[in-house]
């Protein structure tokens, strides 16, 4: 009778001990970030999740952070499902909310303006193109999961998602926070990273930076007069990397910074409002 005893809770402690190991590898979502358009958010799971967005794989760090953003008229609901080792799945759905952006109609432009330069189109395409093979890069850097700091202290002239339409003609959005300020003015990596390009007299951008955050997570910097780092070096958070300029086509000096999940414009401005998550 005892040996039947001891072996009934010996199946018991040993049936108890699966069910707490099954919880603790319970999947779950953990995300941090502003579901809108032009939203960046940040996620945390277990190493060993897989994490999708509308079936298409994230990538998971070691850490478990992952990362995906919304872009400026994204009007898509997305599945995100994070699935454990053990097959446990949890999903939740995102529809990033619907956001009203500045307009501002402009007539009586000359024609000459509205038609560029052919060589200038075809030097500032030349210049897409390394912008793009950029923000193409995925590296396992995690910085952007510790969240951002604004490069530059000065006033905000101009905001993510502005719009201006010349003789009824809407121009490409302005996707990028404006900030005031003058020539040679410190600009700070608003997270760690590892620099992806710099290029001092781009067309349109004038001195342009990149910087990986991590899995898609880029800063852009434009109208640069000059850079403090050079294309793959490795810097941290707050440090000076740059001056600020008018370089390209700019009218005045100040600073442009843009964030780009791959080729997903964000907000900076929701970037800034990310919280880490512990």
């Amino acid at each position: 009778m005892a040996n039947k005893l001891l072996s009934s809770l010996l199946i018991t402690s040993s049936i108890m001990a699966s069910a707490i190991s099954f919880q603790s590898a319970a999947a779950s979502i953990k995300i941090s970030g502003e579901i809108k358009q032009g939203g960046l958010i940040i996620g945390k799971a277990e190493a060993t999740d897989k994490v999708t967005l509308n079936g298409k794989p994230l990538v998971v760090s070691k850490q478990g952070d992952y990362a995906f953003g919304f872009s400026r008229d994204d009007k898509e609901s997305y599945q995100l499902v994070v699935t454990s080792v053990n097959g446990d799945r949890v999903e939740k759905t995102l529809t990033p909310a619907k956001r009203e952006y500045k307009l501002q109609r402009i007539e009586g432009i000359k024609k000459s303006i509205m038609q560029p330069n052919p060589e200038a189109v075809k030097r500032s395409q030349k210049d897409s193109q390394q912008v793009k093979a950029a923000r193409k890069i995925s590296s396992d850097i995690t910085s952007f999961a510790g969240g951002f700091i604004p490069p530059i202290k000065g006033i905000i002239t101009g905001v993510y998602g502005s719009q201006r339409i010349y003789n009824g003609v809407p121009k490409t959005p302005h996707y990028g926070l404006d900030y005031a300020g003058k020539t040679g003015d410190p600009v700070k990596a608003p997270a760690a990273g590892k620099v992806l390009l710099w290029v001092p007299d781009m067309f349109y951008s004038g001195g342009t930076m990149i910087i990986d955050h991590g899995q898609g997570i880029s800063s852009t910097f434009l109208h640069l007069s000059d850079s403090y780092v050079a294309t793959g070096d490795t810097v941290k958070q707050g440090q000076v990397v740059a001056a600020v300029g008018k370089s390209g086509r700019a009218t005045g000096p100040h600073l442009d910074w843009r964030i780009n999940w791959f080729d997903v414009k964000i907000d900076p401005a929701l970037a800034l409002k990310v919280k880490p998550i512990k």
